[in-house]
């Protein structure tokens, strides 16, 4: 067992922490899938690359229990996009816990290993999504992000862009060894610069830093295509510069009356308007198709705007990135804000009580900030995991008081706060870890 590396964190009276390595695959895998049944097995998963870096994986193992009780673990995120840039952040994943030993303590004890090793390692921020949304508000995260699914009809009018016909798109098999190098660079400047201008970046993004992620996501198992093809890249260029793609898998299905198949796109990024159109142009008007489906987009992504009726695309809004500050003064000196801000904020922090205190935060727009914690009467009031709700710039710090989330003590201080906690690029992960 390795565990001497670990911070002292309590579990209940049978149970203890295990740092994993490469030879814990099949254990690691078999808890996962208790936690998250699949039609698959460890067996044949274990066939295919493993996305966790062993250094952050850590098991609970139990007296007299054959296999793994509990599983966590993170990802090395070095550039998660914040507000006008990025800070390290701990992208926690991978959390089940064996049925046999539910209700039991051990979720809160890998939340409090998980963000005791956070400090440790410098990382001021944890982000994760949300297997069940009720769950990680008690530990202090704040949903700060959403995203958007549609189901467009296939051949729905888009809007016309100048420029969108002097572009062309090349349609493969999508694969790491031609399209990795294009894909990794579009995904990191639709992430800089969504709207090409230069400083507003679209926080939430992340890239797959490591190699284990790169890795897993380019396999391509036919367990994870739910009966659709193999998975197919659209690149659109423009004079032979890559200017956008997408990775999307169809679906071939036969009524007596016709071909009803399906296209599903699962990440989509242009770098501007004329390429944002000739993509969709194409993504939406396969043959034998009805319809395109979206996975992951940002709420104010181009395709919402080129959609001629909108509506019939059925939107629908789904949680995206939760946010929990680690490190309260780090979180908020590392972000820029959209208007000028001098404003004291008391933060509480059930679950890190040394972040407890109040903050007195002054920025200039899109400019530097500093954090200090103060010893003076507050002008706001709130929990930490509102201030993880807004600090993405994805909700709005007036629309937390309206539910009673933010208490203004001076008045006439909420709205400045407000409008330089927001972004105006829509914060967003376009995938799930």
């Amino acid at each position: 067992m390795h565990t001497s590396s670990l911070p002292d964190v309590p579990l209940p009276a049978g149970y203890r922490f295990r740092t994993l390595a490469q030879a814990d695959l099949r254990a690691a895998l078999d808890v996962d899938f208790w936690a998250f049944p699949s039609g698959t097995t460890p067996d044949e998963a274990a066939q295919h690359p493993f996305p966790l870096g062993w250094d952050r994986a850590i098991g609970i193992e139990a007296d007299g229990f054959d296999g793994l009780a509990a599983l966590h673990g993170s990802y090395p995120f070095r550039e998660f996009g914040v507000p006008g840039g990025t800070l390290p952040t701990g992208g926690l994943t991978w959390v089940g816990v064996h049925p046999q030993h539910r209700r039991r303590g051990l979720l809160t004890g890998m939340i409090d290993l998980h963000l005791a090793r956070c400090r440790e390692r410098g990382e001021p921020l944890s982000a994760l999504f949300a297997a069940e949304a009720p769950i990680y508000g008690r530990f202090g995260y704040g949903k700060a992000a959403d995203d958007v699914r549609l189901t467009i009809a296939r051949g729905a009018a888009l809007h016309d862009v100048p420029g969108a016909d002097e572009h062309t798109v090349q349609i493969a098999h999508a694969s790491r060894e031609q399209h990795g190098e294009v894909v990794e660079r579009l995904h990191r400047a639709a992430g800089t610069r969504p709207a090409g201008v230069a400083g507003i970046n679209r926080p939430g993004w992340c890239e797959r830093e490591t190699d284990e992620l790169q890795a897993h996501f380019w396999a391509d198992p036919t367990a994870h295509r739910g009966g659709r093809e193999s998975r197919r890249i659209a690149v659109v260029q423009r004079d032979g510069e890559p200017r956008g793609y997408a990775l999307f898998r169809r679906k071939l299905d036969w009524e007596t009356f016709g071909p009803r198949g399906t296209t599903a796109v699962t990440e989509a990024v242009a770098l501007d308007a004329a390429a944002a159109r000739a993509l969709w142009g194409v993504l939406v008007d396969f043959d034998l198709t009805v319809e395109t489906s979206t996975f992951l987009l940002p709420v104010d992504d181009a395709v919402t705007r080129l959609l001629v009726n909108p509506r019939a695309a059925q939107p629908r809004v789904v949680d995206n990135v939760w946010v929990r500050l680690v490190d309260v003064a780090a979180a908020l000196a590392g972000r820029q804000y959209a208007a000028d801000a001098d404003v004291r904020i008391a933060v509480t922090d059930a679950r890190l009580p040394e972040n407890t205190g109040t903050y007195r935060l002054r920025a200039r727009a899109f400019g530097e900030a500093t954090c200090d914690r103060v010893a003076e009467p507050a002008d706001l009031s709130l929990d930490v995991r509102d201030l993880g709700a807004a600090y993405l710039g994805g909700a709005s710090l007036v629309s937390l008081a309206s539910a009673g989330l933010v208490t203004e003590h001076t008045p006439g201080a909420l709205a400045p706060a407000a409008a330089a906690f927001g972004w105006p690029v829509a914060p967003m992960s376009s995938w799930v870890w």
